[in-house]
């Protein structure tokens, strides 16, 4: 799981090659037992399956959403709910790690998964069709809306800890920070141009925006289906054979007690770390939005282009930070950037909606959000692929994501809560609070260890030290502290 963003190298993507009519099937997570070209064709065809699948994302969720529920008279709480259900249903990622954990194959787990949860936006597609054919005779397309929200949300949740297992058997853990930067780029590029020309599409459809997006809609879920057909083209893995033999299989029966995989004391720090950083971050992140258009009262169009703003530095950072974390690591980038994301929410409290704030401040603030979450996002995802190496990947990615996305939905209710308090300050406040409770969260951080990393004070010496070279690490063979009880 990603912690939300403040706001709303490889070489360039060629032709996909079509591999053999079905995906191959390796017993092993160690992509040096892989071809080259097989894991090139893998990760291209997983790169298509970003650009497809954050479409059918941004047509399903976000302003496209949200702006169709406004348009149906939806009330604040309905509209709140959009950003609580998905944190919330994190917890039934341990589930689907366990579930994942006893099938055969991660592709076709992930196909019964998001294929339902995708097929499941026709209902709402066939809603709005009948409430355009038949007006005075149309169902509650609002509770419609958050029933489907919720149960394809409950379904995808099942599926992110096998994808990130899946994940983490094909890349090389020493190009992860380069080819997640290159993907990630690609998911920013892809929202950045479509967004806007889906919301286009939708405010001039003849028939109506809701009819637009009703249509709209019935195409982001071809588009997710497509998304899906991408993965044909990767490498299978065996989850029975991906971390141990069949010898092991006693010990891999008791891998989900919560007991067993908190004895992983570098996992606990982890987690410390990445629990309390999304409570941290969600007491103000959806709150900037309303800070813009309701305490200053700057206009949509300004907070539009604010977006697109962090959406491209979020595209050209991508890459420069996944190479620099490929050279001196996840975790030291990790504590030198989050320290600058913890203190952006001060940066709030000096702007206002004069001129110099709304032409010059803003878009420049936009920018360094872009660029700073944009390594906060690719090294917290791959510092997780390296805590959690060995086997038991997919329970170590359940209940990381359980726990911080209990930890997200509680900070957002705790700000939203404090906002509205009178004696407190409102949302200013708020967010000095969560600048100060976001440099506590770095603290356990500190502690982490991560193999291919070096030192934070090399690191730091490096910087004020120009003489000073830092040369990559090579990944060494971890063990699962599961297997033998040592860290």
């Amino acid at each position: 799981m990603q912690v939300p963003a403040e706001t709303v190298s490889l070489p360039a993507l060629e032709v996909l090659e079509t591999p053999a009519a079905s995906p191959l099937v390796v017993s092993s997570n160690s992509p040096s037992k892989l071809s080259k070209p097989v894991i090139r064709s893998s990760l291209k065809a997983s790169t298509w399956d970003a650009v497809f699948a954050v479409v059918f994302g941004g047509i399903t969720g976000g302003v496209l959403l949200s702006n169709f529920l406004l348009q149906l008279g939806a009330s604040p709480m309905e509209i709140g709910m959009l950003s609580s259900v998905p944190m919330l249903v994190n917890l039934l990622q341990p589930l689907g790690a366990y579930l994942s954990e006893r099938t055969i194959s991660r592709h076709w787990f992930n196909v019964w998964i998001y294929g339902p949860s995708r097929l499941l936006w026709l209902i709402l597609v066939a809603g709005i069709g009948w409430s355009c054919w038949h007006p005075t005779n149309s169902p509650n397309l609002v509770s419609w809306t958050l029933a489907i929200v919720l149960a394809t949300n409950i379904i995808g949740s099942l599926g992110s800890a096998n994808w990130l297992s899946w994940m983490a058997a094909l890349v090389p853990e020493q190009l992860r920070g380069r080819y997640f930067g290159f993907r990630n780029s690609a998911i920013s590029l892809t929202t950045l141009l479509s967004v806007p020309l889906l919301g286009l599409a939708v405010s001039v459809w003849p028939g109506g925006p809701l009819q637009g997006y009703g249509v709209v809609l019935f195409l982001g879920v071809i588009i997710g289906l497509i998304s899906l057909g991408c993965q044909f083209f990767m490498v299978d893995v065996n989850p029975q054979t991906q971390h141990g033999t069949a010898d092991e299989a006693g010990e891999t029966e008791r891998w989900g007690t919560a007991i067993a995989l908190l004895k992983n004391g570098n996992f606990v720090r982890f987690l410390l770390y990445f629990s309390f950083w999304a409570f941290a971050v969600n007491i103000c992140t959806p709150f900037f939005g309303l800070y813009l258009l309701d305490n200053l009262n700057i206009d949509v169009s300004w907070v539009t282009l604010y977006s697109s703003l962090t959406a491209a530095a979020t595209l050209v950072m991508m890459v420069v930070w996944g190479k620099l974390a490929d050279r001196i690591g996840n975790r030291p980038l990790l504590v030198f950037v989050g320290v600058l994301a913890a203190l952006t929410p001060l940066l709030w409290l000096g702007l206002g909606a004069d001129p110099v704030s709304v032409w010059v401040w803003f878009p420049l603030l936009h920018l360094f959000m872009g660029g700073t979450w944009a390594a906060i996002d690719l090294c917290t995802n791959n510092l997780q692929m390296a805590v959690a190496a060995g086997r038991h990947q997919s329970a170590y990615f359940a209940i990381a994501a359980a726990v911080a996305g209990v930890s997200g939905a509680l900070g957002t209710t705790v700000g939203g809560f404090l906002a509205e308090l009178d004696n407190f300050g409102g949302l200013p406040t708020v967010f000095a609070l969560s600048a100060v409770l976001r440099l506590v969260a770095i603290l356990p951080l500190v502690f982490v260890k991560e193999h291919r990393s070096h030192p934070i004070r090399k690191v730091w010496r490096s910087l004020i030290s120009p003489k000073l070279q830092l040369v990559p690490l090579r990944a060494p063979i971890t063990v699962d502290p599961l297997t033998n009880g040592s860290e």
